[in-house]
């Protein structure tokens, strides 16, 4: 029979809270041996409770806020052979160290992609209807107005959408998208034409995916050659009254130029992420009745976040099982992540 593993919370404070219910509680002390109570908020210099946990642990059990695995907190975990991360990113926490020691790693990044993907297929139909324009340009009327002349130019039968990156966000929203009537183009240089045809989109470079769509949203990964991909070249090629949708991060698109075309009014944006993340609290980007603002909210939130844990304890189960994670992170996958 084989042996129950030990495990351990790792995740910022409040956030085991938020991501466990009762029902999903009572599934993990059934699958580990774990005392759901004790969360570490730092692994290093840990209180005698989490240092006595984390260095019986065989699994660590990740979210938002967990603290890096560096080489001394490893050091501290010489049973730790695995973290399953519910949440997205691995990024912030799984270090070197963790793939020389040979950690097995899975992440939620896929349960994680569902809500954000949903925040972009409402995001496209409502630009698709020139909606946040409209509305504020309403409330400034307040009279019968034929909107159905201003609106002419609108709409979302045979609209031209570009998705950038076939991230798993990315290959979601184009997913959404099939039952509409829309034309979507996909700019991503690890895919190809009949892989982007088999997904539902035809593959064309970055500009030219500009220069065509009515509607671009940004799902790439955010790495040094991404940063600013969006720049003022492809804004500039971007149509009058096109709109720029960006929940991947907000160093792709080059804030610099993008604001002047926010200011005048020549685009429209739907911005669930900046840089900074916070927008200073002079930016115009809070009251330009172009843009949307949200503070990065397209990701898993209320309810939401039980279907990362329930993800989480899918994979917990078949490490338990000794069975191999079902969507496992490698080093070589980080080239290509968020």
């Amino acid at each position: 029979m084989t042996p129950t593993p030990t495990a351990l919370l790792a995740m910022g404070p409040g956030i085991a809270d938020r991501l466990l219910t009762p029902v999903q509680r009572a599934r993990l002390t059934a699958l580990v041996d774990t005392d759901p109570a004790l969360v570490a908020h730092r692994l290093t210099g840990p209180t005698p409770e989490v240092a006595r946990a984390l260095a019986g642990a065989e699994l660590l059990i990740t979210c938002w806020g967990a603290p890096p695995l560096t080489a001394d907190v490893l050091a501290a975990a010489p049973r730790l052979r695995a973290v399953v991360h519910a949440a997205g990113s691995v990024k912030h926490h799984i270090t070197p160290a963790c793939w020389e020691r040979g950690l097995q790693v899975t992440s939620a990044a896929g349960a994680n992609a569902l809500p954000v993907a949903e925040y972009t297929l409402a995001a496209i139909l409502l630009a698709g209807k020139n909606v946040l324009p409209a509305a504020h340009r309403y409330r400034e009327l307040r009279v019968p107005h034929d909107w159905r002349a201003e609106l002419a130019g609108h709409g979302n039968y045979r609209r031209c959408v570009g998705i950038v990156g076939a991230s798993r966000i990315g290959r979601r929203v184009i997913e959404l998208l099939r039952p509409f009537d829309l034309d979507v183009l996909l700019f991503d240089p690890y895919v190809d034409a009949g892989a982007a045809a088999r997904l539902g989109a035809e593959k064309v470079g970055l500009d030219e995916l500009c220069a065509r769509s009515r509607i671009v949203s940004v799902h790439a990964p955010e790495l040094p050659a991404t940063r600013h991909l969006i720049g003022a070249a492809q804004l500039a090629a971007m149509a009058d009254g096109a709109t720029l949708i960006n929940t991947s991060r907000g160093s792709l698109i080059d804030g610099d130029a993008l604001l002047p075309e926010l200011v005048s009014g020549r685009l429209n944006a739907v911005l669930d992420v900046t840089e900074p993340e916070v927008p200073s609290a002079g930016s115009p980007l809070y009251d330009l009745p172009n843009v949307l603002l949200t503070p990065h909210v397209a990701g898993s939130l209320g309810d939401e976040i039980h279907r990362l844990a329930d993800f989480a304890l899918e994979e917990v189960a078949r490490y338990a099982q000794g069975l191999p994670f079902a969507d496992p992170v490698t080093p070589q996958d980080l080239a290509r992540m968020a």
